[in-house]
């Protein structure tokens, strides 16, 4: 939903009437992760204008005809899909997927706030009452959950939507009104139980890409297609410069291990190291190593990789710190131009940022969708 925020927010300030609906549950083969979002804009009562995605294809049709039902009616809806043999319309990865269908007037009544808490690097949570009693109004952080009476019920909700920012991970969630957890899965309509929708916007995962290479250049360029915020640092101000990496959010210069040392490193950062010259690299990635970065990967021949962790070994960093270093750097696509290394090297960004196994999927077994 992140992506969308720019749009919904011009629509919004145009006085233009949309639909949104958001993925708040799934199962099997689900092709989209949890919070994915999708906003039709209404234009004399028909779509007129579709962004984002709640299934990769398979489902949209399906919510853009409810999505004129729902404005007219000024009603949210919770519609599940999945491959069933009455269904014409479904998932034909065969999992199931639950959206939530509500006019945007209501499900974006705080995206201005929420779009600045992104932007800020404190990321926010918009949370959906999907079922419970009436009266329940949606909490993101900075505000207070509405409850009508039900104090206890805020509380926990709204300490569960500031743990679940801090991991940047949304979430669906059942309550009982005293607040208490409740653990059986039910109906979504059951009473005195209430179904609650955590879309969590985290700030993006930071790219940082030490070396002010043509690699550099072209991997900014991607790292920022996948949504990353990307950092492009150098020692050298002739290289380091932001007409050579327009695709940058920052571009700094600076001695590589001294920014690491004073930037803030979490485990949604990613490190490449593409400079590889040892008085660099060595002092970078002995950082870089004992951080919480997700990945770590360094550029260079096998040579180069083999004199360098030699290098890393006589400054301390330990045989299990070393196992944590992706170098050379990247999955092997047989790349030889800059935009091919930049492929290879994302490729295996995306794959220890997703937990996946890096081969071929014609050669695994299981569910592609993780």
């Amino acid at each position: 939903m992140r992506e969308l925020l720019p749009t919904l927010l011009a629509w919004r300030a145009a006085g233009e009437p949309f639909v949104l609906a958001t993925v708040v549950a799934t199962a099997g083969g689900g092709p989209r992760e949890l919070g994915a979002a999708m906003a039709v804009r209404m234009v004399g009562g028909v779509p007129g204008e579709v962004i984002g995605s709640v299934s990769g294809g398979c489902v949209e049709a399906a919510v853009i005809e409810e999505a004129a039902r729902v404005l007219a009616d000024g009603r949210p809806r919770l519609h599940t899909y999945g491959l069933t043999d009455a269904e014409a319309v479904g998932l034909t990865c065969g999992g199931t997927l639950s959206v939530v269908i509500e006019p945007g007037r209501s499900g974006t009544a705080n995206l201005d706030r929420v779009q600045e808490a992104v932007e800020s690097g404190s990321g926010a949570a918009v949370v959906t009452v999907i079922a419970g009693p009436p009266g329940l109004v949606g909490w993101h952080r900075g505000d207070v959950l509405r409850a009508n009476g039900y104090a206890a019920l805020a509380d926990a909700v709204a300490r569960d939507a500031d743990a679940l920012v801090d991991v940047g991970e949304s979430a669906l969630r059942r309550y009982r009104l005293d607040g208490c957890p409740e653990p059986s899965a039910g109906d979504w309509d059951a009473p005195d139980v209430v179904t609650v929708f955590f879309n969590v916007l985290a700030a993006p995962p930071r790219l940082i890409i030490l070396g002010a290479l043509d690699y550099a250049a072209s991997l900014a360029s991607i790292g920022r297609f996948l949504g990353y915020r990307v950092t492009v640092c150098d020692a050298r101000p002739v290289f380091a410069t932001a007409a050579r990496f327009p695709d940058a959010h920052d571009v700094v210069v600076a001695w590589p291990h001294r920014y690491l040392a004073a930037t803030s490193i979490d485990e949604r950062t990613a490190i490449c190291v593409l400079t590889h010259d040892a008085k660099f690299d060595v002092p970078a990635l002995a950082i870089a190593l004992r951080s919480a970065a997700v990945y770590v990967g360094a550029m260079g021949s096998r040579r180069t990789c083999e004199d360098r962790e030699q290098r890393l070994r006589e400054a301390g960093i330990t045989e299990h710190e070393l196992t944590r270093l992706s170098a050379p750097i990247g999955l092997d696509l047989g790349a030889s131009t800059s935009a091919e290394t930049a492929v290879s090297i994302a490729a295996e960004l995306v794959s220890a940022r997703r937990r996946g196994s890096g081969e071929p999927l014609r050669r695994t077994v299981g569910r592609i969708h993780h």
